[in-house]
């Protein structure tokens, strides 16, 4: 079958188009063939080397398809299932791949395959930020950066459903409309170096309880200054590189603040989690009141050219490889 590697880490010329051989599924897991294949964040920064991940590899945590072999022990799927994962194995980026039968969630017959790709990572991520990370409530104000994003957009309706009054921020003017029509209240331009003081000024003085940030080095400073006294910073991704060493006095000198850098798999450590977590997005998902926006389509083979355009900051909504 086709898929993308990488031997050595770097930018996205690293990746390579080959013919690979997959072995049946081993007991407990299941083969999925693949429809549609989704691109996240996190993809780039295995493929960089910020995180680390023995070569030579694949590529990609999320896809969705159609079970097509079951090894031995698994009776909670069978051939023909539509199914979808995105905490792993690494390897999505292919025709095919063998996934724990424990780490796949079925679909329900409301939801395509193409939408399953393009919103489980970044929808379970949205509804852990949400829900449990930092519970949001109906009349607060909550700041949430790269708004016009694959995990903004989800994110940002998902908190006006809840009943929050949401300040998106973006990164280009273009952007605006887009996050506006996602449920932001105010989209603010992270360009400007007002920012984070109009953020104060929305909220008369007083900050926002939580900030949600995925962009990392760019907004982290302006991040803090958002905040009201004991709220918390949700760093939760780096798409402008890591956030760089700081004095934690900081926290104390801004107001007594929080800082947590939590990811997806800490809170999907089980079936049960997993299971409920991606069950809650389907569900906001069929509501109505959250809509995937695939924005960008490419081929497998354009593996490439999709991470460009990731780093480009060009992108709004999710990204999909198409087998």
């Amino acid at each position: 079958m086709k898929a993308i590697r990488f031997a050595k880490t770097g930018g996205p010329e690293v990746l390579q188009y080959q013919d690979i051989d997959l072995p049946p599924p081993r007991a407990g897991e299941v083969r999925v063939h693949h429809t549609a294949i989704g691109v996240n964040f996190i993809d780039t920064y295995q493929r960089s080397g910020l995180y680390p991940v023995p070569l030579p590899s694949g590529l990609g945590l999320e896809a969705a398809g159609v079970v097509e072999a079951a090894g031995e022990n698994v009776t909670a799927l069978a051939e023909g299932d539509r199914v979808a994962y995105c905490t792993g194995p690494i390897g999505s980026y292919a025709e095919a791949n063998n996934v724990p039968a424990d780490r796949v969630v079925k679909l329900p017959a409301g939801i395509s395959e193409e939408t399953a790709a393009a919103a489980l990572l970044k929808g379970m991520t949205a509804q852990y930020l949400l829900k449990r990370t930092h519970a949001v409530h109906p009349g607060e104000t909550i700041v949430f950066h790269a708004a016009a994003g694959g995990v903004g957009l989800i994110a940002c309706q998902w908190a006006r459903h809840l009943g929050a009054t949401v300040i998106g921020t973006v990164g280009s003017h273009a952007k605006v409309a887009l996050a506006k029509e996602s449920g932001c209240a105010h989209v603010l331009n992270t360009r400007s170096e007002t920012w984070s003081a109009r953020v104060r000024e929305l909220t008369a003085g007083q900050g926002v309880p939580v900030v949600y940030d995925g962009i990392g080095k760019d907004t982290f400073m302006g991040s803090l200054d958002c905040l009201a006294v004991r709220g918390m910073l949700v760093s939760f991704g780096n798409a402008s590189g890591a956030v760089p060493a700081f004095e934690p006095g900081i926290l104390s000198a801004k107001g007594s603040l929080y800082l947590t850098r939590p990811t997806l798999f800490h809170y999907t450590r089980t079936p049960r989690e997993l299971q409920e977590t991606a069950e809650d997005l389907f569900a906001v998902i069929q509501s109505g009141a959250v809509k995937i926006a695939i924005h960008q389509r490419f081929q497998l083979a354009e593996a490439r050219e999709a991470h460009d355009a990731l780093h480009s900051r060009a992108t709004t909504g999710a990204t999909l490889l198409i087998p």
